[in-house]
């Protein structure tokens, strides 16, 4: 076992007082330069190892972080953040860790620039940022930079505005695996229905479509003569109204057995399926929500991509925690395995690996 060094024993070592090693260590002011290249030399042929964490909670500092993302609806990948966040919250609580949300509206630069003035406001110490459009990412970013507040990013990765770090799948990799298992089972269709929930004209997030490119890439490259036909679901409509689609779609495509999404909301394909009592057609989603997971095991979703959204969001807390509370350093990008769940093996599944 490793002795443990004193402040006394380096005191000694380096021929200063016990007061100066303290000053140094705590990187406080008022040491020579001398004096602190004494103690940095002794400190590095003893390899002292601070034990961050005691430090930590001497300290007793309080931390507010703040989780800035999208408002949603239930069952979807944003609650699985949520709560992965709250675990890392929790995990931390010794160390007097709180975190706040705050919710944009997709799409609406006004409620981005709005939501990220209220947030800034607040004075947090870090933020989880899932970015907008790159522009108008861009000046809450700088403006965070100005204040230095650290800030990690979420599900879409914009290396050019310097994030401290990133989680997130590779979404163009991950886009071309789900073609690319997808047409292991649908290599001999004609066509293939692409369901995209929609608001204002676009997809929910930049992930999506970056799974989409992937996805288009692959088949181009090997499978071109197959149609991709898309179905677009409105975010604000009523089951009914998305049933009515569903209806018109499969009604008028009797051809189309295999149906992909990008998205956590599978389910609404594969419940209206089952209530249609149409069970010639398999279904590929992504995100282990609970709804996801309960038509993955009734047969109505043939497979689901998990991106560990639950981990995600623990490990942005536990990453400011790590960066902001005991000054250490982290890995700049971190990219979410892919992994293909399907009813044989969910109940092998665990989104946490805590």
């Amino acid at each position: 076992m490793t002795e443990k060094i004193r402040i006394k024993d380096i005191a000694e070592r380096a021929g200063v007082s016990v007061g100066t090693v303290d000053r140094v260590l705590h990187d406080r002011p008022n040491v020579s330069a001398p004096a602190r290249e004494k103690v940095e030399k002794a400190l590095e042929e003893m390899n002292y190892q601070p034990n961050m964490y005691a430090s930590a909670l001497a300290y007793n500092k309080s931390y507010t972080f703040y989780l800035f993302i999208p408002g949603h609806k239930e069952e979807t990948y944003w609650e699985e953040i949520e709560e992965g966040a709250a675990k890392a919250v929790e995990y931390r609580r010794d160390f007097h860790i709180d975190m706040k949300i705050i919710y944009y509206e997709r799409f609406n630069d006004a409620s981005f620039r709005a939501k990220s003035e209220e947030c800034l406001s607040q004075h947090p110490d870090g933020v989880v940022v899932v970015p907008a459009e790159l522009e108008i990412t861009r000046d809450f970013t700088t403006a965070l930079h100005e204040n230095n507040i650290p800030f990690i990013m979420l599900d879409s990765y914009m290396p050019e505005l310097k994030p401290l770090s990133f989680y997130g799948q590779d979404s163009f990799s991950s886009g071309y695996f789900a073609a690319k298992v997808l047409m292991m089972k649908a290599f001999d269709q004609q066509e293939i229905m692409l369901m995209k929930q929609i608001k204002n004209g676009h997809v929910t997030s930049t992930q999506q479509a970056n799974r989409e490119v992937g996805f288009r890439n692959y088949m181009k490259k090997f499978f071109p003569q197959v149609k991709i036909i898309e179905v677009n679901l409105p975010l604000d409509c009523s089951k009914e109204e998305h049933s009515t689609i569903l209806e018109d779609y499969f009604t008028h495509h009797p051809h189309t057995h295999h149906c992909i999404t990008f998205n956590s909301k599978a389910y609404l394909v594969g419940e209206f399926l089952l209530q249609t009592h149409r069970n010639d057609i398999q279904i590929m989603g992504y995100d282990m929500v609970a709804r996801n997971a309960e038509s993955l095991r009734k047969g109505n979703i043939s497979f689901l991509i998990a991106q560990h959204a639950y981990m995600q969001g623990y490990s942005c807390i536990d990453a400011l925690f790590r960066v902001i509370v005991l000054k250490k350093k982290i890995q700049p990008v971190n990219y979410m395995p892919i992994e293909l769940i399907m009813k044989e093996n969910i109940d092998f599944y665990r989104r946490t690996q805590l």
